[in-house]
């Protein structure tokens, strides 16, 4: 399971609604890189596999995250957050043993 703050489902709901496209949702995903092994993305898309994990955010959007990446986000907190450094989406990850300093990668 992955917790999705209010902060962040706000968001989320508003940037989807932007794009007009009742199709679009939310893919959160683990690749490799960033300093320090895997690095967070998120993307708009409109396809969804059989065996991703669908998170909904209220009757109309969803995020969604792949078999893969599931097994790094287990018990993952993603927030969103302002402040005088930005905008940004958070991920508080509790299997990352190792983060960079700006909190975009880790290493497990």
């Amino acid at each position: 399971m992955i917790e999705i703050t209010d902060n962040a489902r706000t968001k989320i709901v508003e940037i989807l609604k932007e794009e007009d496209n009742p199709n679009l949702k939310l893919r959160t995903f683990i690749e490799g890189g960033g300093c320090s092994g895997f690095q967070y993305g998120f993307a708009l898309v409109e396809d969804q596999d059989d065996s991703d994990w669908e998170f909904d955010l209220n009757d109309d959007y969803k995020v969604v995250v792949d078999f893969f990446s599931m097994q790094y986000l287990e018990g993952a907190r993603i927030d969103y957050t302002e402040g005088i450094m930005g905008e940004q989406f958070v991920i508080d990850n509790p299997n990352a043993e190792t983060t960079c300093g700006c909190g975009s990668s880790f290493g497990v």
